[in-house]
C-alpha cells in the first residue's frame, strides 16, 4: 500500500506528493462506513490538514464503474475528469464524461460513475460545505509584493 509523502508544511501551508497518477491503483483504504478495502483512492484533507475542503485522487480501472450511489447531507462534490471517459448519472440524467469534463452536485443528488473506456479513469474530487463560500477569487484576496526564491 503507497502512502502520501510529505514535503513541507509550516503553519501557512502543507505540501505533499502523490507521486505518479499512473500509481493511484496503489493506494488503498477501508471505507470508514463500509469497512471494504476501496483501491485506487486517496484522500488529502487530513495529509494536508485542510479546513474548508475534502479532496480525493481517484482510479477507476477500464470497464467498471463505482459499486454504489451515494448522497452527502451537507456537502456538495465537484468531480474532474483527468483521463479515461464513460458515463455520470446525477438522480435520473446520465452524462457522457470524459477528460475535462466538470460536474457539480449538489448533497441530495444520487450520483455514480461509470469507466466506459479502456483505460483508467483518474478523476478528482472536491468536497466542500454547500452554500459555505462568501467571497472567491480576488474578491478574497489582496495583492503583495514578495521577490520570488526561483529566481
Amino acid at each position: 500500500m503507497k502512502t502520501i509523502e510529505k514535503r513541507s508544511e509550516n503553519q501557512h501551508y502543507s505540501a505533499v506528493d502523490l507521486g505518479s497518477l499512473n500509481d493511484l491503483a496503489d493506494y488503498s483504504l477501508v471505507h470508514p462506513k463500509t469497512k471494504k478495502l476501496v483501491e485506487g483512492k486517496v484522500f488529502l484533507k487530513d495529509a494536508t490538514n485542510a479546513t474548508g475542503t475534502q479532496i480525493s485522487f481517484n482510479s477507476l480501472p477500464p470497464q467498471t464503474e463505482q459499486p454504489y450511489f451515494h448522497i452527502h447531507y451537507k456537502n456538495e462534490e465537484t468531480y474532474i475528469i483527468l483521463r479515461g471517459s464513460g458515463f455520470f448519472q446525477v438522480d435520473d440524467n446520465c452524462l457522457e464524461i470524459k477528460e475535462g469534463s466538470v460536474i457539480r452536485v449538489a448533497p441530495p443528488g444520487k450520483r455514480g460513475i461509470r469507466n466506459s473506456s479502456d483505460e483508467t479513469m483518474v478523476y478528482i474530487v472536491i468536497q466542500s460545505k454547500a452554500n459555505s463560500l462568501e467571497e472567491h477569487t480576488t474578491e478574497d484576496g489582496e495583492r503583495i509584493p514578495v521577490e520570488p526564491k526561483w529566481r
